[in-house]
């Protein structure tokens, strides 16, 4: 049985509701109606692990309501439907903003609702191919003070992940999770921001070594987005061993420092162990396989 896409949707447009009810009914979607704006941010909060794609219409709660979204970590393929207008003298020279929410949604007009399946699957795919460093409104980042914005990354990974395996699963299709942008590889990075990355990616690395063997610390979810990190990133191993043998120099010295034995710190090759799994893995099914012709996004654009 193919696994369906949970859409949420939300319109004040009862209309554009029922239209889009009746095109999203069958087996391929399961959907969520929302008619209460009170009530979307808390049942998608209530719900992020499990939706797919948020489908609202455009109107003045819409910037207020991703503001929001933003702020509790929610991070989701979007689509927007918007009236289409008649340029105006007075806003001939206005440039809209580049994006309300992340870089990924999807504006779509409401005069093309009969499109919603083949948008849906281009806003799953946009999200997918989103970059780990690149997808907040930039105002968002500047007026929280970033403070959000590494927890942010981490559920954007997760929730690609996520979404990937509902796409193999009901697609049949392996790589469109693994299709990463070079423009974030580590290698064309400037000098400042491969910096800031590995700086991220060691104080990452630290807060693994330390609880992991830590029970009552879940520590595979932070494997887990150290590892996608690094993947997005084209990190190679053995910048990743640098990393964990600095870490492991700096703890001898300490302990040398102490007068304690560094013997303990030779339990910690099973934690660069687990992460080179985990990492090699990643590399080794993003090898485009003879057999995966099918290319999703030649489907959709």
């Amino acid at each position: 049985m193919q696994t369906r896409l949970s859409i949420c949707l939300y319109s004040s447009d009862k209309h554009l509701t029922q239209l889009l009810t009746e095109y999203l009914s069958g087996d391929r979607y399961r959907l969520h109606i929302i008619d209460q704006l009170k009530d979307l941010v808390p049942f998608l909060q209530e719900h992020s692990e499990t939706i797919d794609c948020l489908i609202v219409r455009q109107e003045p709660s819409i910037l207020p309501l991703f503001n929001q979204l933003y702020e509790k970590g929610t991070l989701l393929p979007v689509i927007i439907f918007e009236e289409e207008e008649e340029p105006s003298a007075s806003s001939v020279n206005v440039d809209p903003p580049t994006f309300l929410y992340h870089s990924a949604e999807v504006h779509h007009q409401t005069q093309k609702w009969h499109e919603i399946q083949v948008i849906i699957d281009r806003a799953i795919t946009k999200f997918l191919h989103l970059g780990p460093s690149c997808f907040l409104n930039e105002k968002f980042s500047v007026s929280q003070g970033n403070i959000r914005a590494e927890n942010n990354q981490g559920f954007l990974l997760l929730q690609q992940r996520r979404l990937a395996e509902k796409l193999k699963e009901r697609l049949g299709y392996l790589g469109v999770y693994y299709k990463r942008n070079p423009k974030y590889f580590y290698r064309n990075l400037s000098p400042e921001d491969k910096q800031e990355l590995i700086n991220q990616l060691m104080v990452s690395y630290r807060e693994i070594v330390l609880n992991y063997f830590n029970e009552e610390t879940d520590v595979n979810q932070d494997i887990d987005q150290f590892v996608n990190q690094a993947f997005f990133a084209d990190i190679s191993v053995s910048r990743v061993l640098e990393i964990h043998m600095g870490l492991i120099d700096e703890f001898s010295q300490q302990l040398k420092l102490e007068g304690r034995s560094e013997e303990i710190l030779l339990d910690y090759r099973l934690t660069i162990i687990d992460i080179l799994a985990h990492l090699g893995e990643m590399y080794r099914r993003c090898i485009p396989r003879g057999d995966l012709l099918f290319d999703l996004l030649n489907q959709i654009d």
